[in-house]
């Protein structure tokens, strides 16, 4: 089979969050389930209405763009892209053409082409013999991004995908949640031969990260078996079907002439060293910049990392606990573990300063391993004090070791057999005879210093 190089560019619609729609006053509510009860005539598309700029969806058109390291358009403006369809109540969608607020950056190793604002469409509601509209989405803000044909395989394609839903719920520009339509991915796909660009074919209704990166796998597969018969991949638009696992043919693809796009007449020209608030001065730590911190740490695994990065409030939780334990490494490294792997990430009801203190209990011999994984268990429901929780279930251990000594000799009494068997070069014995030093003790005695004492009373 010759050999074929996937080239693959994403174009990622994301919805802003904002207190009103794109052009007019009406609330943005994604969460709205009734139907037709955010709209007006603007949005609506009545004849004779005007559109306004809303000026914070601009301002995180700015940011965004500030936080790839793109380049921020001071003179903007809006265009009109005709297309009918039942969702675009005016015929045309108002967005941005020739001059977008912000053109290149990079993010997650991936070059940006373009940032651009634009006006959400309706949604349809499909029956078996009907369809119905609801235009509570029509005309939310809508951010567009255009990614450089650079990317080569699926698996870097959903990484990226990952990467810019974090970054926007980083800025606080969207929570740009998938199941729920807030971000929409499309990806085109080619196979280049040699140095020349192969047919491009956009697939879309990707609705999870699962499904971009399954869709573009199986779009390679696809062209690569069609080339390999000498037949031709046809430029068009593929729909994704998870049910099936494969792509299907939509529609043949349009071209931008196919738009008719012209400046729009009832919006102005923008220059954006004239709007007040527009310069981009107030950027939160960036996930990228985040990661680099952590790791710096020298705390936390790189898997690690990548979990305690990829929520906000799992990044704001750690460095607030890493606060309460003067950042000892050591201490930082044990809090790291007890949350991404016992809590799943899930802190609960867990407060950081009561994380923090279970674990200088547990790095002290104050706790065993088991106690704090079940004090966890009943932390993450109701919180509380560790330390008040652990004395009221005897969790705390015994360091005693007068105490400690007289319970391993009650326990080589008792278990004879056990302990000659030890002497006699048995590892296993020890071991069955700390189990049952810890019975003794209820599960409260030190491991190692009842190890260490287990030890002395059998060399006697």
């Amino acid at each position: 089979m010759a050999t074929r190089r996937p080239t693959i560019g994403l174009e990622v619609h994301a919805e802003l969050k904002t207190a009103t729609k794109m052009f007019c006053a009406c609330k943005n509510d994604p969460d709205e389930a009734r139907p037709n009860v955010n709209v007006c005539p603007i949005c609506l598309a009545h004849p004779g209405t005007l559109p306004t700029i809303n000026k914070e969806a601009v301002r995180h058109l700015t940011r965004i763009g500030a936080a790839v390291g793109g380049t921020l358009a001071d003179f903007s403006e809006f265009d009109r892209k005709s297309y009918f369809y039942p969702d675009i109540p005016k015929g045309y969608q108002i967005s941005q053409y020739e001059h977008p607020f912000v053109r290149g950056g990079t993010l997650a190793g991936v070059a940006l082409t373009r940032v651009h604002l634009e006006e959400d469409t309706a949604r349809s509601w499909h029956s078996k013999d009907k369809t119905l509209i609801d235009f509570n989405r029509a005309g939310i803000p809508l951010m567009e991004l255009v990614t450089e044909p650079m990317i080569t395989d699926a698996k870097t394609a959903g990484a990226f995908a990952r990467e810019l839903q974090l970054l926007l719920r980083t800025l606080g520009a969207g929570e740009a949640n998938l199941e729920k339509g807030e971000m929409r991915i499309e990806a085109n796909v080619s196979l280049r031969d040699g140095e020349a660009l192969g047919t491009k074919v956009e697939v879309k209704n990707l609705n999870s990260f699962r499904s971009v990166e399954r869709a573009i796998a199986y779009e390679i597969e696809r062209q690569g078996a069609l080339l390999e018969r000498g037949e031709r991949v046809v430029q068009e638009t593929r729909g994704w079907d998870e049910a099936k696992q494969t792509t299907f043919s939509q529609r043949l693809k349009e071209g931008s002439a196919d738009y008719r796009y012209f400046p729009e007449p009832d919006l102005p020209k923008m220059l954006l060293s004239e709007v007040s608030d527009m310069r981009v001065t107030d950027l939160p730590e960036l996930p990228s910049e985040r990661r680099a911190r952590l790791i710096a740490t020298g705390a936390f695994r790189p898997e690690q990392v990548a979990t305690l990065v990829s929520r906000l409030e799992l990044s704001a939780f750690i460095d607030a606990v890493a606060k309460e334990l003067t950042h000892d490494t050591a201490l930082l490294s044990l809090a790291a573990n007890y949350l991404v792997s016992d809590l799943a990430g899930e802190t609960g009801k867990i407060t950081h300063d009561e994380f923090a203190k279970l674990m200088r209990m547990l790095a002290a011999g104050d706790l065993s391993s088991r106690g704090a994984k079940d004090l966890l268990v009943i932390m993450k429901e109701s919180g509380g004090d560790p330390e008040l929780l652990a004395q009221e279930r005897g969790l705390i251990q015994v360091h005693d070791a007068g105490a400690l000594r007289q319970a391993v000799r009650t326990v080589i009494e008792a278990h004879a057999k056990a302990a000659d068997e030890y002497r006699g070069g048995k590892d296993a014995a020890f071991q069955y005879l700390v189990g049952e030093a810890m019975k003794v003790t209820g599960g409260a005695g030190n491991p190692s210093l009842l190890k260490k004492l287990l030890i002395e009373e059998l060399k006697r």
